[in-house]
């Protein structure tokens, strides 16, 4: 436990060989200036000290790395990751990050750790050991028992918040993929989780259409009419504040930000074109719907510059800030 007398956060680091165990690394060595709470690497050791000089513990278990973290990086290391080259992932590194992943989901799922923070995971090498899932949100959501349309990705930065509502498919299939039900869900999830997460009360979405300047009336396009404006209006009779669907090039400059807390969108590249170019340092994945606190540095594993000591740590910082946070917020709740 740590001295509040809460449990830390857990932070599975990744693929050994991508920059996960060097972000992760210097949020540590930048914890005092950053107020960031204590947490637990999970990983192979030698994956950190391949590519950082500072201090690190290996651990057994949590309490001891509680006892550690004011001292040195505290690493949980669970899988032998094989031979460690930074920027040249194998199929022993990715048994390691899915391992790591395994029991940082668990920790948190047993109240062990109050929050979980994933690192970045290649997964091409994933798939070569049997990974079935389109991406860790996928996965973690299974393992706490929550289905996909539940589950949610959020892409959250300091000036805007995203969630698209189709993620890891082919564009070819995003039309036939979206249904007014799967819009409800998403949009219902992410209505209770900004609420249970980010103390947004009153939450308003703004919905962006599939086709250009939102289908022109059905001129270009009819999901708008057919799927968007139905769903829109069963949310308006629920309550919730809610405008679209609205033309998706004019709705991410500065002043139409200001009039939603989050942009609901209809396919991957949608939402993470514009929170990656505005907040390619500081975004996180946040994923709504679920039982656990869980947040990721909104980006991959940068092999090519992985162990050259070029690896910004600020989204690492800002996922495991907000997923602090976001644990503060749920554990106030429930105590009320």
């Amino acid at each position: 436990m740590t001295q509040s007398g809460r449990p830390p956060l857990v932070v599975a680091m990744g693929d050994p060989a991508g920059v996960g165990p060097e972000i992760v690394a210097k949020a540590w060595a930048q914890r005092a200036e950053r107020k960031l709470p204590p947490f637990v690497a999970v990983g192979d050791v030698r994956a950190v000290q391949r590519v950082w000089p500072g201090p690190v513990a290996p651990v057994l278990d949590l309490a001891q790395a509680s006892e550690m973290f004011d001292l040195a990086l505290p690493v949980l290391t669970v899988e032998d990751a094989g031979e460690i080259t930074p920027g040249q992932p194998d199929l022993e590194g990715a048994r390691c990050a899915l391992m790591s992943l395994e029991m940082a989901v668990g920790l948190a799922r047993s109240g062990a750790a109050r929050g979980l923070v994933t690192g970045p995971v290649s997964k091409s090498q994933l798939y070569k050991i049997g990974f079935t899932h389109p991406g860790q949100t996928e996965f973690v959501a299974e393992r706490c028992g929550v289905s996909k349309s539940n589950a949610v990705m959020l892409l959250a930065g300091p000036t805007l918040r995203v969630v698209p509502i189709t993620t890891h498919i082919p564009l070819a299939q995003v039309p036939g993929t979206l249904s007014v039900d799967l819009v409800l869900a998403k949009a219902r999830a992410t209505v209770r989780g900004l609420r249970k997460n980010f103390g947004i009360a009153e939450p308003r979405l703004a919905f962006a259409g599939l086709n250009p300047h939102a289908g022109e009336d059905g001129a270009i396009g009819r999901e708008e009419i057919d799927i968007l404006e139905p769903a829109i209006a069963a949310l308006r009779d629920e309550g919730v504040d809610v405008v679209g669907p609205l033309s998706a090039d004019t709705m991410f400059h500065e002043r139409a930000r200001a009039r939603y807390d989050v942009a609901i969108c209809c396919y991957h590249d949608q939402a993470l074109v514009p929170i990656k170019t505005l907040h390619f340092d500081d975004g996180v994945n946040f994923t709504l719907g679920l039982p656990i606190v869980r947040s990721s540095p909104d980006h991959g594993t940068a092999f090519p510059i992985a162990g050259r000591d070029q690896a910004h740590p600020g989204a690492m910082i800002a996922a495991i800030a907000m997923a602090h946070e976001a644990a503060e917020r749920r554990a106030a709740s429930a105590s009320t």
